[in-house]
């Protein structure tokens, strides 16, 4: 009877038990901020497992070990209980989100409403959204996004957060590259930013760590300095990595003499890029993040690379695990202890952080990233019925399979451009960019738009940076290899064009290194993907410049 008064008390406004004088429960709606006699219940539960995963997690070896004990489905129940529980208590303590919820009916978790920038965080303060309408004086960082979709924006963490996020960081590190230690060179952006001084704290934990930003001769000189004996370990972004190993194939550094691993995030990775980087990269894993929620959300596993390769090499299998999209989505698993995620009727993945520790809490947050999701049971059963054993995909694999569940991501749906009703998405230019080995390697950005022209008339666009000079030659290449390309994996466009193909068909920019559009790029730590209307600049005038 204690431990459901205890429970009781965790979740109810004024640290009271209410019950009802003739001891029947009241009807309580999920807007209200005390949760049902049945999800006290489910709390105690949780609360139970929430010890037992404590001790679990201190380690990285108990934290392996014993997340293989737990079922999928178990795992699925406790991440949606532990969404629950969050909900009420950011209701109860939460100003902002008490108001955000106030002259809403809700009665199921599923009529909870929506959060993102639009709808919550531009509309309440920063202390608004914090737990008891304040930000603490001690123990907290301030990390700014990126502003690639728009304005950056400031999100406050507490020094218990940040803890929880290092650790399953270090404890993924750890599971894909091996616990020998190794030297980490963090490339991502330093300053206000959130991956890269996170990341730096983090993989501390796995050994030593220098934090060097994207400066290549910093990163060289530390290859030096420190010799080939060591393991290395370079984070950054993936246009980054593939910038830094042209620069040292250019300048004849002996890069083959080290052993060197890469750890990227930030923005998407193609297949094609992970085949580029491979011969000068020992592993190259992926982490997914969001700076509006928290960086280390999920990360590539050996499983989820091999899913994904035989995903692109087999078209059934793609469709049966992602439906009918031409896109080859990245693949993650996540750790459902932390984070519930549920996806919505536009494929947008909508993400409740499930720990009381966040200082300003998400609730069905929605950073319009288009995925899916998927517990590993039925991941299991879909390579079945395919023919496939999930086991047998990481045979040569030292570790055996997380049983954690899956989420795939195309991209943020803020980057598409659409033109005769066929969509066009930055991760098509990229496949059909490194689809062609040549092009891929004097590439060193791109981004597209819709080009409007008289009559309003409108043409998709796509934008180069190039390390070579431009020509109309080489604009030729571009054009006819992208346009093949993209005819043959995007079936929208490929079905538009049949009937559009004078309207589809792309015009091709190309621009010297830091011009035209990819200017701003030099002041940003994202590449820009999509430019809004034409591009407007007269560089466009100069043949000297742009072709």
């Amino acid at each position: 009877m204690w431990l459901w008064v205890f429970s009781s008390w965790l979740v109810t406004p004024s640290r009271k038990i209410f019950i009802h004088r003739n001891m029947k429960t009241k009807q309580i709606n999920f807007n209200k901020t005390s949760p049902s006699i049945s999800d006290r219940l489910r709390f105690l539960l949780a609360l139970c497992g929430d010890v037992f995963l404590h001790f679990l997690a201190r380690r990285y070896e108990t934290f392996i070990r014993g997340f293989r004990l737990l079922s999928p489905k178990y795992l699925d129940w406790t991440s949606r209980i532990r969404a629950r529980r969050v909900y009420y208590f950011a209701v109860r303590t939460v100003p902002a989100y008490k108001n955000f919820i106030k002259d809403k009916a809700i009665k199921r978790w599923s009529e909870i409403p929506y959060t993102d920038k639009e709808d919550y965080i531009k509309k309440y303060s920063t202390e608004q959204r914090c737990f008891d309408g304040k930000i603490p004086v001690t123990g907290i960082a301030i990390d700014e996004s990126s502003g690639s979709t728009g304005t950056p924006y400031n999100w406050v963490r507490s020094i218990r957060e940040r803890h929880e996020s290092h650790a399953f960081i270090s404890y993924f590190s750890t599971f894909c590259f091996g616990k020998k230690p190794w030297v980490t060179i963090n490339a991502f952006s330093m300053g206000a930013w959130a991956t890269g001084i996170n990341m730096g704290v983090a993989l501390q934990r796995n050994g030593i760590v220098k934090n060097t930003g994207p400066d290549i001769g910093k990163i060289l000189h530390t290859l030096e300095f420190f010799g080939h004996e060591h393991e290395y370990i370079i984070t950054g972004y993936p246009p980054f990595l593939k910038q830094l190993y042209d620069y040292a194939k250019q300048q004849n550094f002996p890069w083959v003499k080290y052993s060197i691993s890469a750890l990227v995030g930030g923005e998407g990775m193609s297949e094609g890029l992970r085949d580029y980087l491979l011969p000068g990269y020992k592993k190259v894993f992926s982490g997914y993040g969001a700076t509006d929620l928290e960086i280390g959300i999920g990360g590539e596993t050996p499983l989820t690379i091999a899913i994904r390769k035989l995903a692109r090499e087999n078209p059934e299998v793609r469709n049966l695990l992602f439906g009918a999209d031409s896109r080859l989505p990245m693949i993650f698993q996540y750790n459902p202890v932390m984070h519930y995620i549920e996806v919505n009727k536009n494929r947008e993945l909508i993400f409740t952080i499930t720990r009381k520790s966040v200082l300003s809490p998400r609730i069905r947050y929605n950073i319009h990233d288009e995925g899916g999701i998927m517990r590993y049971d039925q991941m299991c059963e879909k390579l079945k019925s395919a023919g496939y054993n999930i086991d047998d995909l990481t045979k040569a694999e030292k570790n055996k399979n997380l049983t954690f569940p899956f989420m795939w991501i195309y991209g943020r749906r803020d980057f598409t451009i659409s033109i005769m009703g066929a969509n066009i998405y930055p991760e098509d230019i990229e496949q059909c960019l490194y689809a062609d080995y040549e092009l891929a390697k004097i590439t060193r950005s791109f981004c597209q738009s819709v080009l409007e022209g008289e009559n309003a008339s409108v043409r998709p666009a796509f934008y180069f940076e190039i390390t070579e000079t431009p020509s109309e030659e080489l604009k030729k290449r571009f054009a006819d290899s992208i346009l093949e390309k993209l005819i043959k994996m995007n079936a929208d466009f490929r079905e538009a064009w049949h009937e559009y193909a004078d309207t589809l068909k792309p015009e091709i920019f190309l621009f010297p290194l830091g011009e035209g559009p990819f200017k701003t790029d030099q002041n940003k730590i994202k590449q820009i993907r999509v430019i809004k209307g034409n591009f407007d600049d007269k560089i466009f005038q100069s043949p000297s410049h742009s072709v």
